[in-house]
């Protein structure tokens, strides 16, 4: 019999799923995403004229602000940026608004684990609610590998202090009922089944990495219906919510 975690969920169990989308009124776009007890909220400012110093100016430029609960600003909110950035840059198409900048908020409302992907889940969601035009939508899990070798995943913050090492795994998902006018389908079969971002911390060999991955792209199956499904039309103020 497989062994529980703490929080009583198995190995592949997520946990509880909540995403809304239009909740800041001066945002061009906004969401919010839940995760259990980690809580993202992601807004979006632009277009707006101009790109930043050292940018294309023949491309859309993406601006990233990540903001602590409580704090100022360090290098771990500043590889958060960056990660999230590059993700963002590589779903979005950048040739349809050349010349301009699109500002993503991201406000960490609570951390309890598992805190860069639901950033990224959140900034999608906004980034759909906002019109910008995307490639393909994203989904991001979290899979952490305990010290006896176990794959958990979407760990809590008590299970990520104590793992040997975790994997942030950013896949596509190329299904277009939920992008916004103007998206399109780029690069087939390669961009449904390959990997958009992948950032690893501490100890892992490869064939754990690979075990990982595995998890990870099972796991997101469920993560892509759910944020489909968050991104339709929703009514104002609704909900979309889904158990573990």
């Amino acid at each position: 019999m497989e062994e529980k975690r703490g929080d009583g969920r198995n190995a592949n169990q997520l946990r509880p799923l909540a995403c809304t989308r239009g909740i800041l009124n001066r945002s061009h776009g906004s969401a919010s995403w839940i995760q259990g007890e980690t809580k993202v909220l992601a807004a979006v400012y632009g277009p707006k004229a101009g790109t930043k110093k050292n940018e294309n100016p023949e491309k859309a430029c993406i601006e990233v602000i990540w903001k602590p609960k409580t704090g100022q600003t360090g290098k771990p909110e500043r590889e958060c940026e960056m990660i999230l950035k590059k993700t963002l840059q590589s779903i979005c198409l950048l040739t349809v608004h050349p010349n301009t900048t699109t500002s993503i908020i991201i406000q960490v409302v609570q951390d309890d684990g598992a805190l860069l992907p639901c950033a990224i889940n959140a900034a999608c969601a906004a980034l759909v609610d906002a019109g910008i035009p995307l490639k393909h939508l994203a989904v991001a899990i979290c899979c952490c590998l305990s010290e006896s070798g176990r794959v958990l995943l979407d760990p809590n913050k008590l299970e990520e202090q104590s793992m040997k090492g975790f994997v942030y795994l950013v896949f596509p998902n190329s299904v277009l009922s939920a992008l916004p006018e103007g998206s399109s389908q780029l690069g087939g079969p390669p961009v449904q089944h390959g990997i958009i971002t992948s950032v690893t911390h501490g100890r892992m060999s490869v064939d754990d990495y690979l075990l990982c991955v595995e998890r990870g792209r099972a796991a997101t199956e469920k993560l892509s219906v759910f944020l489909r499904r968050s991104l339709q039309t929703q009514i104002p103020g609704d909900n979309s919510k889904a158990g573990s």
